[in-house]
Parts: structure tokens; sequence; C-alpha cells
């Protein structure tokens, strides 16, 4: 390929990665849903008509864009090509078939430039609610979890199913949101498709094919390197999770060969009868994620690179097959990082962070005005994280989302949801472990409802009992508490009940420490008591 060609080709690409790029922030931009429009828990991204993922936007969270990159097949294998029209938008939330369970929604669109496929464009969200028993940990089968709507048409030929829109509204709690949001992502989709469209009648191009050969052959080449300069052989790592009401035990073996990479979860407990259970392609969405992080963290995520990562797992908790209840999979899926990063350790000694707090501390608030008194009810939605675990030469990160990579919403945005007060918010001392280097800090909450209302709260909670672990010497993470104000324990998981005038306490997890703390220097001391990250009596 000449280098005129080339640098074409590049240009191209980078216009297709933009084009993405809008389609996901026309998402935030329209979103109904707090955890859409605040802290970013979507994806985006484009696809040729193989269903083969050519670019993905930036914006977005590993679970939700490497479960979308096998979802788009399962839209194709559902519906004819012959069905399939200009104007079409296809929806589901199955959790085997989209991104792990029923709160978040997947959209896919076909592209036609005259008349001819050239691409499809999907995206997810997560919704407020989708009817059940709410976003919880409390379900004994999907079934109790909420409306499953199958893989079907949401508009066909640019006209809205109604009927759809009908046992939506009659099945959610809060109708306005959750079918606003349905909205807004094929709104997503078709600003992708027009974007396309502009782009390639622009330059030229009657299909992506060419584009695509450039783009995957790249991808693959450069990502095929680095596996090949990686030592070759099998390391494993467990991880023990608090699970529901008994620990969890979490296994990978990473094995790395010449052409490919796969992670094995043999080992792994078995499936739980509470919400927890994780179906395959989520816990394949944050092994991959694990992977490249380490392998090609700067080499684009498409379907090139993602398949020479591969999982490979019996039935488990990590491979929980229908009908199991996975309302809350990602508080074991975002462990799945820190244990593949476990196994990596001791393949790459000296190159891995420790662990760190790893699942979100969401929580679901269903407020409402105590017995006689006027008020409102309202569904309200806080996604909160713990500290990263300390890097090989950097401090972890304090109160950030790693692995999901989603923002922490806003105080002012939460509290215009419902009539709830968060009274503090505020880095947690003394939560991360020691270390040369230290690991990242938790924070502390305190939540009430306003006066004349009391409210139930789902929590999501993990790093309770099995705090985040140092690496190379570094010391543990502080485990989270989860506490009223008056000092009673609650439970790091399942519905409760906080009364009226109480507040609820929520001390988050910081992440593990890294290599001996006797090398930590005195001035990265000193500057952590004067910053209040450690008190005095832990200097």
């Amino acid at each position: 390929m000449s280098d005129i060609l080339e640098i074409r080709m590049q240009v191209m690409w980078n216009r297709l990665i933009s084009v993405v790029e809008e389609q996901a922030l026309t998402l935030l931009r329209t979103a109904f849903s707090t955890s859409v429009r605040e802290s970013g828990d979507l994806s985006a991204g484009v696809f040729n008509p193989r269903g083969e993922m050519l670019a993905q936007a930036v914006t977005g969270t590993p679970g939700h864009v490497n479960t979308m990159a096998e979802a788009v097949l399962q839209f194709m294998n559902e519906i004819p090509r012959e069905e399939m029209y200009e104007g079409d938008t296809y929806v589901t939330n199955d959790p085997w078939k989209g991104t792990g369970h029923l709160h978040d929604i997947t959209m896919v669109s076909p592209s036609f430039l005259n008349g001819e496929l050239v691409a499809f464009f999907a995206c997810t969200a997560h919704v407020v609610d989708v009817g059940g028993r709410g976003f919880g940990a409390d379900g004994k089968s999907v079934y109790e979890e909420g409306i499953q709507i199958p893989i079907m048409k949401f508009a066909e030929r640019g006209k809205v199913n109604l009927d759809l829109v009908k046992i939506l509204r009659a099945n959610v709690r809060e109708p306005n949101q959750v079918v606003g949001d349905f909205y807004s992502l094929a709104a997503c989709n078709e600003v992708g498709h027009r974007r396309l469209v502009d782009m390639m009648k622009e330059i030229g191009l009657a299909s992506l094919d060419r584009l695509g050969e450039f783009i995957f052959t790249r991808t693959h080449d450069a990502t095929l390197e680095r596996i090949k300069a990686l030592p070759k052989g099998t390391w494993s790592n467990e991880l023990v999770t608090d699970g529901y009401d008994t620990p969890v035990k979490l296994v990978a073996a990473v094995s790395i060969e010449d052409d490919h990479l796969n992670v094995d979860f043999s080992g792994t407990d078995p499936t739980s009868r509470w919400g927890i259970n994780v179906p395959i392609i989520y816990s394949k969405a944050y092994a991959c994620y694990a992977l490249k992080c380490v392998v090609a963290p700067e080499i684009p995520n498409n379907a090139a690179s993602l398949a020479l990562f591969t999982i490979s797992s019996p039935t488990n908790i990590l491979n929980a097959p229908r009908p199991a209840p996975v309302s809350l999979r990602h508080v074991i899926g975002h462990m799945v990082p820190d244990l593949v990063l476990g196994a990596l350790a001791k393949a790459l000694p000296g190159q891995i962070l420790a662990e760190g707090a790893a699942a979100l501390w969401n929580i679901h608030i269903s407020v409402r005005p105590v017995a006689g008194s006027d008020g409102r009810r309202a569904e309200v939605l806080m996604f909160n994280s713990g500290g990263m675990g300390a890097r090989p030469t950097l401090d972890g990160l304090s109160a950030t989302a790693f692995p999901s990579g989603v923002h922490t919403m806003p105080i002012e945005a939460t509290e215009h949801t419902g009539p709830i007060v968060i009274w503090r918010k505020e880095l947690r001392p003394d939560s991360g472990g020691d270390g040369e280097f230290r690991g990242g800090l938790g924070q502390i909450l305190e939540i009430a409802a306003t006066e004349g209302h009391e409210f139930d709260f789902s929590a999501m909670f993990d790093r309770v009992r099995h705090p985040a672990k140092g690496r190379d010497g570094g010391k543990d993470g502080t485990a989270g508490i989860v506490r009223l104000d008056d000092g009673t324990l609650m439970r790091p998981k399942g519905w409760q009940h906080v009364p009226a005038g109480r507040r609820l306490v929520l001390e988050l997890p910081g992440g593990g420490g890294y290599g001996d703390p006797s090398r930590r220097s005195t001035e990265a001391r000193a500057q952590d008591v004067s910053r209040g990250y450690i008190s005095e009596k832990s200097r």
C-alpha cells in the first residue's frame, strides 16, 4: 500500500472514530437517567455488515463495549437480512445476548447507503428500572428481576413499536425515564448512521470493506506482536469475594501462547442462588479488558484485537446459565480484572498494579413519604467508587472507578432526582494500603431522606469482608463498612430499610499498597499527612 493511500486510510479511520464519539455524545446529551447522562454508563460502536466491530467510542465502560462487540451477532442471528429495512432499530435486554443483566438496554440499527447495507450501529445504556424486584441481589431467578425484552424491533422503517412502549410503561416504576432512554438510544444510532453516510458520500466510498481490512490488519498485527513478546506458559490466581451470605472463590488460569491468550475460569465456585451470577459474555468482557490493559493498552479496541483473547469456563458463577439471577452481575464481574491481573503479575513480576476496590458501590434508593405525610416517591441510583490499587511506580488513584470507568454522579444531580440529601461525601483517611506506593483512598458518604420521607435501599457492595490485597509487600487496603449513623451495621448486599430521621453511612474500601512500606519516602508520607490522606497516628 502506498504511503499516500495509507495516510488516506488512517484519516478515514480517525473519521470513523469521530463518528462513534458523536454517536455516544448524543446519548449522553439526551439520556433521561442520571446513570447515563452523568456517569457515562453506556457504549457506542460501528460494525461492518458481518457484525464485526470496526470502532468503539472512547466514552463508555468495558462491560458495555466488549459485550456489545458480541451482541450484534446475536441480533443478526435473530433477524434475517431480508427483514432488515432502512429506519429499523432493534432492541433487547437479554442478559445472555446483551450485557449481562436486564437493566442494560442494547439497541442495534442497520445503516443503508443507496439501498445497500453498509454497517450496523449499536449502543447500550443502563436504565433506572426494569420492574420486578428492582436493582438488587434478592431475586432467585432472572424471571423475578424485571421485564425481559427478547431481540425484537423497537422501530420498523422509522415507525416505533408503540405496543412495546405500552408494555414498558406498565412494567416499570419510572416510565418516563425508561421510555425516554429508549428513544435516546435510538437517536444515538440514528446520529451515527447520518454521520457515516455523510462521510462515505464525501469520500466516495460505496462500502467499508477496504477500510475495515485496513483497520483489522493493522490492529491484529500490532496486538500479535505484543503477544509474541510475552513469556509463554500458564499462571493461575485465586481471589475471594464477599458473595451474598457466604464468600465466593474465583479462580483464573491465564495461558500465554504464541498467537493468543486464554483465560480459563475452572475451579471457580458454582452459581449462586442469589442475583450475583455472571453470564459468560460479561465475564469475558472484563477478562479481555484486563488482558488488553497489560498487553496492548494503546492499540484500538475492535474485533481484530479482541479475537486474540479467548475465554473458557465450565458452568459456574462466572459462566451462569439461564435462568440464574444476574441483576448484580457487575459486583462479581468487576472482580475479574483483579483476578486476571493477579495471574499476570506472576508472569510479569514488577509490572502489575495491586488489587483495588474493583466493584462499584452502586446503591439504588427507593424513597417514599412516611405514612400520613405528603411527599413524592422516587427511584434514585448512585454510582460510587473506592480506591484503586497502587501501581509499580505510582500511588493508586482515590475514589476512582476501575475497572468500570464510569463517572461518579454529582451530588446536585443525584439530589435533583428525588427527596434525598447527601450530607457528606469525602475521601476516607487511612483507607489506602501502605506500601512504597500507597493504595488509593475510598470515600465516605452520608445519605438521608428529606423530612417526612423514608427509604429502602439495595446494597450492592463488596470488599467488606475481603479487602483488596497489596502486591509485592504492600499492605491490604481497608475494608468497607455499611452502617447507620447510630452505629447499626447493615448488610453489604440486599434490600434494607432506613427509617425517617436516620442517615445511611457508606465507608468505601481502599486499594492495596505496592512494595515494601519501609521504602516509602519521608516526603511522600509527610505529604499524605498534610493532605489528610493518612492520620498522624498512622504515619
